[in-house]
């Protein structure tokens, strides 16, 4: 007998028409028509089925201050209000409002976050004490990750390399730079990787954050995670610096980042908002193209980043939202095009973090949102 049976599913890439799946101890059991009995029974009413939303870059730890803000502007200014509110953050507010912007991320059929976590003498190690409390309190509604990085720099900041090194003894998931933050760019990028050895951790940086393409830390990440042999380990995100060049130079360093196993995380909510805002006409988007990236073979995915604070002061947790936002940005309305979207907030997110059991096919675990369409492109469009 099953556990649960979902019954009358429409499920992506099975046009054979609605199935049943069968869920025993958490796994998808079986996929079929007519299963036999369970112990929970219910129907998706032949709407569309999709293994759980995959969030690859929130920020938690500093979500839910907008009303603590005077600062509204460009990164730096966003950067600088952070680092002054931070200082008198506690480990139950970090708690409490990571926890508001969680159950929101839940809700809208999240089920697995990666979320980047401040680290640096200002705030120490009480956001990522206060994530390690809700990674365990939420394990039972989501999966969490969390990506340990250092916000302000690293050589240019004394004291913060030790505190990441602690935070990676305790059990950080993975480490994070940021090098257009430092005053030794190359440097960073440089420790970063000999952490990420020492302690075998999947690196993730901030990247590229401005419009000005003459040049660009992703060179250095490309050489280091080539000469450390951590391909298919290392991702990178925003990168608008890629929204400000030529299809042809797109293409080269789409194919660069292929070869060496580089994935791609944009931010549209948050680049559309920072980016631009030194012209006061013909505005630039600011939101490099995924879609053209996945088109190379490049791991892509589009992520929250922020909610409600000087970086994004809006957000509601729907990852749909913001498949939906990035195609209307992109000017992307094929059929194929929104289900490529669809698929950098599902299947490629999860290929981003290395989820092995991801999916709905038999063995994989039994994380399935319920969406009101029967058709991909639709849930996307809608």
């Amino acid at each position: 007998m099953f556990d649960l049976v979902l019954r009358d599913a429409t499920l992506p890439d099975r046009g054979s028409g609605p199935l049943d799946i069968g869920v025993i101890d958490g796994l998808i059991a079986a996929i079929g028509r007519d299963l036999g009995s369970a112990r929970l029974d219910e129907t998706a009413g032949g709407r569309l089925v999709l293994p759980g939303f995959v969030d690859s870059h929130l920020h938690l730890d500093k979500s839910c201050i907008l009303d603590r803000c005077t600062a509204e502007g460009a990164l730096a200014d966003a950067i600088a209000e952070v680092a002054r509110l931070k200082r008198d953050f506690s480990e139950e507010d970090v708690y409490a409002r990571a926890e508001a912007t969680l159950v929101k991320a839940i809700l809208q059929g999240t089920m697995r976050i990666r979320s980047h976590v401040e680290i640096d003498p200002r705030i120490g190690l009480r956001s990522f004490a206060a994530l390690k409390r809700l990674q365990r309190d939420y394990a039972w509604a989501v999966d969490l990750e969390l990506c340990v990085f250092p916000q302000e720099g690293l050589l240019n900041d004394p004291g913060t390399e030790e505190l990441l090194v602690e935070a990676c003894e305790m059990g950080a998931d993975l480490i994070g730079g940021c090098p257009y933050t430092d005053s030794d760019p190359q440097a960073h990028v440089d420790r970063i990787f000999a952490i990420a050895r020492r302690f075998d951790l999947d690196i993730d940086f901030h990247l590229d954050f401005d419009l000005d393409p003459s040049w660009m830390h992703l060179d250095a990440v490309i050489a280091a995670t080539e000469r450390n042999g951590w391909a298919g380990r290392v991702a990178v995100g925003h990168v608008t610096k890629l929204s400000a060049i030529p299809p042809e130079a797109l293409t080269t360093i789409g194919n660069r980042l292929a070869a060496a196993g580089i994935a791609v995380t944009v931010l549209p909510a948050t680049d559309l908002f920072l980016m631009g805002r030194r012209h006061d006409h013909n505005v630039p988007r600011g939101v490099a193209p995924a879609h053209r990236l996945a088109e190379l073979g490049v791991t892509c995915s589009l992520a929250t980043n922020n909610v409600l604070n000087p970086f994004t002061p809006f957000g509601d947790g729907s990852l749909n939202r913001i498949a939906n936002l990035y195609a209307n940005v992109a000017q992307l309305g094929r059929k194929a095009e929104m289900i490529c979207c669809l698929d950098m907030v599902t299947a490629g997110a999860a290929r981003l973090m290395r989820c092995a059991d991801y999916g709905i096919d038999i063995g994989k675990s039994a994380d399935l949102v319920v969406m009101d369409a029967t058709d991909p492109a639709f849930s996307v469009a809608e």
